[in-house]
C-alpha cells in the first residue's frame, strides 16, 4: 500500500505543475474546494443521493468481505490515498479542531450536546455522524443543521468528479491495493461511508468551522474517520456488545478497537465502564501517552448550584451529558478561551484506576446547551391526539434496558386516571449481528398489546425515495428477520410466567445501578403479533386512521386479513389511548419520523 501511496502522490504532483503554467502542488490540493460546482440537467438532490447509493456495498459481497477480512490496516491507508486523490492531504484535517467522539451507545447524544455547548459559546460548529433518520445530509450539519439539499449536491458532484478524474492517475500498483466493490473494479470509488466521511472533510474546512464533532462509524482503530491525526480532545462513551463479527465479541476487544483513536498526548475522557474494559482503555492509552480521564457524575458538577437541565430525556443521558461537558471544557481550554467554570474541590478516582477528570461548575453556556440539545430519534416523544409516539433508536442491550426505563417511567408520568382502555404497541426492529432474541427478552416488562414488525422500508418499494434505499440486504433477507423477531417474541410470550429479570442487578458488571427496576408482579401478560411488509403498512394499522398528520390512502387490500389485525383495529379505533414505543433499529425510527413528521423530508 506505501508503494500505492507513492504512485497516487507522485501522479497528483505531476498533474499539479502540469505545463498550463502557475499551479502550485499547493493549489492543486484545493482544487476541489475552488473551482465552481457542476450545474449539468441530472445532477440535482435526488440524483446525487442515488449516485452515493451505488456505493452502498451489495449484500451477497458484503457477507463475502465479513468471511474474508484481511489486515484492517489496510483500510486506513486507502483511506487516506481517497483523501489524496480527493485533494487533501491528512496534515489538512488539523486545521478542522476535531473532538472525535466513540462508544458503543450513547455517543451520538454525547456528540449532541458536546456540539451544543460549543455552539452556545458562538463558535461555528461542523458535525459528521451517522446514520441518518430520514435524508443523508442530516449526517454533515453545520451549527446544528443538516447542510442545504444544495450544498450537499454542490459538494457531492464535486468530490465525485474529483475522484473520478483521479482514477486515470492510479496505476496498476495502486488498483490492486485498492478496496473492490464488486471484486473487479478495484477502488475506483470509496464505499458509502467513506466518501461521506471524506465530504464532511471538504465541507467543513470550506465552510470555515471552528471545530468539527466527528463520531466514529464502526469501533475506532480501523474506522475511516480514525485517519484524523491531531484531534483536540477525544472520548469515549459507554461500552457494550455490538458488531461482533468486526470488533470481537468481548466487551475488552470491543475496548481495544474503541481505544485505537486515542493519540499521543491528545486529551481523551471516558465515563465509568466495567473493570474489564476500562483497564484495557487505560492501557491503549499508556501504551502511546495519551492522557485518559475518568468523568466524574454529573451529580458532582451540580454541587453548588441549581440542576442541570437536559433537553433530551431519559436517565441514561446524564452519562453522555457528563462526558459532554468535559469534552467541551476541554477544547475551550485547549483553544484558550475564556469562561470555562470555575474549578471546585475534586475527590478521588473510587475506581482507582484512572485520574477524574476535573470537578467545575458548568457556565451559563454550557447549561444552555445542555438544555437546548436536541437529538432526534433518542428518547423522543410525539404527542398526537391519542397517539403518543416513544422513539428510541436502542439496539443493544444495554441501551435497551435505558430505553425500557425510560418509556416506562415516561407511561408513568403521563397515566390517565378512569376506567377508558390504553393500548400499548410496539414497534420494533433488529439488524446485523445483533441478538433479536435478548433485546425483545428485555421489552417484555412493558406488558404490549400488540407487538408489530417490520422491515425498515418505508414503503414497500422505496424507488421514490433516495434516502431510503439499502443495498446491503435483499428484501427476503428482511421480511425473513422479521418472522423471526415474531417468532422469538411468541416464545418469549409462552415463557411469561417465570420471575421478572428486572428486579435482579444489572446483567453487566458494574452497570449503572440505575438501570434496575422495582419489582413487577409475575406477567399474565399475552400480546398479539403481526408482519408488515413497511412501516407505512404497520402505521396505517396501528393509526387507524387516528393520527391528525399521518393520514395516507386508503390501506391496502388485505391489511386486516389476519385475525390478530382484524380484531386488534377494533381495539385501537376504540382506545381512548394509544401508546407507541418504536425501537430496535434507528433506521426503524428514522422510516416512522419519514411519514409522522414530513417536513423533516423537505
Amino acid at each position: 500500500m506505501s508503494r500505492a501511496r507513492g504512485h497516487l502522490r507522485a501522479a497528483l504532483h505531476l498533474e499539479a505543475v502540469s505545463p498550463r503554467g502557475a499551479t502550485t502542488r499547493t493549489a492543486a490540493r484545493r482544487e476541489l474546494s475552488a473551482r465552481p460546482a457542476p450545474r449539468k440537467p441530472g445532477m440535482e438532490y435526488q440524483d446525487a443521493v442515488r449516485t452515493l447509493n451505488t456505493l452502498q456495498t451489495n449484500a451477497s459481497y458484503l457477507e463475502q468481505m465479513k468471511s474474508q477480512q484481511g489486515d484492517p490496516q489496510t483500510k486506513l491507508e486507502a483511506m487516506e490515498l481517497y483523501l489524496a486523490r480527493s485533494g487533501l492531504q491528512v496534515e489538512d484535517l488539523d486545521r478542522l479542531n476535531i473532538i472525535h467522539v466513540t462508544g458503543t451507545k450513547g455517543k451520538g447524544s454525547t456528540c449532541a450536546f458536546t456540539e451544543r455547548i460549543l455552539r452556545s459559546y458562538g463558535l461555528k460548529t461542523g458535525f459528521f455522524s451517522s446514520p441518518h433518520l430520514v435524508q443523508v445530509r442530516e449526517r454533515i450539519r453545520i451549527n446544528g443543521q443538516p447542510i442545504s439539499c444544495e450544498l450537499f449536491t454542490k459538494h457531492f458532484w464535486r468530490l465525485y468528479q474529483r475522484l473520478e478524474e483521479t482514477k486515470r492517475l492510479l496505476g496498476p500498483q495502486a488498483l490492486l491495493c485498492s478496496c473492490p466493490q464488486d471484486g473487479k473494479s478495484c477502488v475506483s470509488m470509496p464505499a458509502y461511508f467513506r466518501f461521506l466521511t471524506l465530504m464532511a472533510f471538504h465541507v467543513f474546512l470550506q465552510e470555515k468551522v471552528d471545530l468539527a464533532v466527528v463520531e466514529v462509524g464502526i469501533g475506532g482503530a480501523y474506522d475511516c474517520t480514525n485517519i484524523i491525526r491531531k484531534p483536540v480532545v477525544c472520548g469515549v462513551s459507554s461500552l457494550g456488545i455490538d458488531h461482533t463479527r468486526l470488533l470481537g465479541d468481548t466487551v475488552e476487544k470491543i475496548a481495544w478497537q474503541k481505544g485505537g483513536i486515542f493519540k499521543h498526548g491528545v486529551p481523551a475522557f471516558t465515563v465509568p465502564q466495567p473493570d474489564g474494559p476500562l483497564a484495557v482503555l487505560k492501557e491503549r492509552a499508556e501504551q502511546i501517552s495519551c492522557p485518559l480521564y475518568l468523568c466524574p457524575q454529573l451529580e458532582a458538577l451540580e454541587e453548588g448550584g441549581p440542576p442541570l437541565t437536559l433537553g433530551l430525556e431519559g436517565e441514561h443521558q446524564r452519562s453522555n451529558a457528563a462526558l459532554a461537558l468535559q469534552l467541551a471544557r476541554c477544547w475551550l481550554q485547549q483553544k484558550d478561551h475564556r469562561g470555562i467554570g470555575h474549578l471546585m474541590a475534586s475527590r478521588p478516582s473510587l475506581l482507582q484506576q484512572l485520574p477524574l477528570a476535573p470537578v467545575f461548575q458548568p457556565t451559563s453556556h454550557m447549561r444552555q446547551g445542555l438544555r437546548d440539545t436536541e437529538w432526534p430519534g433518542r428518547s423522543q416523544v410525539l404527542r398526537r391526539g391519542h397517539l403518543t409516539w416513544y422513539l428510541d433508536g436502542a439496539h443493544t442491550s444495554s441501551s435497551m434496558q435505558a430505553c425500557v426505563r425510560w418509556f416506562r417511567q415516561a407511561l408513568h408520568r403521563g397515566e390517565r386516571r378512569g376506567s377508558s382502555p390504553e393500548v400499548h404497541v410496539l414497534l420494533f426492529n433488529s439488524t446485523g449481528d445483533r441478538d433479536p432474541a435478548a433485546l425483545l427478552k428485555l421489552l417484555q416488562p412493558c406488558q404490549f398489546d400488540y407487538a408489530v414488525f417490520c422491515p425498515n422500508l418505508t414503503e414497500v418499494s422505496s424507488t421514490g425515495n433516495a434516502d431510503q434505499q439499502n443495498f446491503t440486504v435483499t428484501l427476503d433477507q428482511v421480511l425473513l428477520r422479521c418472522l423471526e423477531h415474531q417468532q422469538h417474541w411468541r416464545h418469549l410470550d409462552e415463557e411469561q410466567a417465570g420471575p421478572d429479570f428486572w428486579s435482579a442487578p444489572s446483567p453487566e458488571p458494574g452497570g449503572p445501578a440505575s438501570l434496575r427496576l422495582a419489582p413487577c408482579p409475575p406477567h399474565t401478560h399475552s400480546s398479539g403479533s403481526l408482519v408488515f411488509s413497511c412501516i407505512s403498512h404497520a402505521l396505517q394499522w396501528i393509526t387507524q386512521g387516528r393520527d391528525p398528520v399521518f393520514q395516507p390512502p386508503s390501506p391496502p387490500q388485505g391489511l386486516l386479513a389476519h385475525p390478530v389485525a382484524g380484531s386488534g383495529a377494533s381495539v385501537l379505533r376504540e382506545a381512548a389511548a394509544i401508546h407507541v414505543l418504536v425501537t430496535g433499529s434507528l433506521h426503524l425510527v428514522g422510516g416512522v419520523l419519514k411519514l409522522l413528521e414530513p417536513s423533516l423530508s423537505q
